[in-house]
């Protein structure tokens, strides 16, 4: 069956496997250091460092978490600036409710839990090539590509940690920015975006050079959106301006598809 962008299922996941093998080696860059700066910041134990990657599974406010820790903060203000950090996964939860509409709640709790920053541009750009939900499709992009290099490279790292206590030296410490700059170029349909992006990134480098990089990232993530909307509507030059049946094919509304006869390829 194909979509009417012409996708089969098949190639639909090859390009998905495709585009996850970046994915899969930032992961496991930035769990490596993580499970440094758990063991060597916060003196995890690896138990510690393990269970946290595996029960919070939440990159850069884990990040956040150890370096709190480091600094004696007490444990309600962790709680409540980590999830300030990660209050943009109720705006990803948002975009692929619709695709997940007549999953069970067991399905969707465990989606929840495993969502991740790659796993949501990863899985989008698939149900958005099929036009439909695909169970292979969103477990590679949260599993395959994201837990397990991610747990892996945590284990790695915390129990390397005492032999390598400054791991920026190496410049592992770039790997995650690099990817999620990937992942936001493709998002970018016109100056609005591009606007936003580059405000959000000044910002959020500025504010965590002179503050902390956890208030940078908040502050560039409201900040630069706020700008961008600034934009005219007449020199945007959108390919999918919002509230656009372009937008809602873009970022979150599933088609609604007659199936196709099958193809040889869908045979095979």
């Amino acid at each position: 069956m194909t979509d009417p962008g012409g996708w089969t299922l098949r190639a639909a996941r090859r390009q998905l496997v495709l585009d996850g093998l970046g994915i899969m080696v930032s992961a496991a860059g930035f769990g490596f250091v993580y499970g440094l700066a758990a063991r060597t910041d916060a003196h995890f134990s690896p138990i510690e460092a393990m269970a946290m990657s595996l029960i919070v599974f939440a990159g850069a406010a884990q990040f956040a978490a150890v370096g709190y820790v480091a600094s004696g903060l007490a444990w309600p203000g962790i709680v409540l600036l980590t999830g300030l950090l990660n209050a943009r996964h109720v705006l990803y939860s948002a975009a692929l409710a619709p695709w997940f509409r007549g999953r069970s709640l067991a399905e969707r709790a465990v989606a929840a839990h495993l969502l991740t920053d790659e796993a949501f541009a990863l899985a989008i750009a698939h149900f958005r090539r099929l036009g439909r939900f695909d169970g292979f499709g969103y477990w590679f992009a949260a599993i395959g590509t994201t837990l397990i290099p991610w747990n892996l490279a945590t284990l790695a790292g915390v129990t390397l940690g005492d032999a390598i206590v400054e791991p920026e030296r190496l410049g592992i410490d770039v790997i995650f920015p690099a990817a999620m700059t990937g992942l936001a170029v493709g998002l970018i349909t016109g100056r609005r975006e591009l606007v936003a992006a580059l405000v959000g990134a000044a910002v959020g480098v500025g504010v965590s050079l002179a503050i902390a990089p956890t208030i940078g990232i908040i502050a560039g993530g409201i900040v630069g959106p706020a700008v961008g909307l600034l934009v005219p509507s007449s020199k945007a030059h959108e390919t999918a301006p919002l509230g656009t049946e372009a937008s809602a094919d873009r970022y979150a509304m599933p088609h609604t598809l007659k199936p196709d006869p099958p193809t040889d390829e869908d045979r095979t």
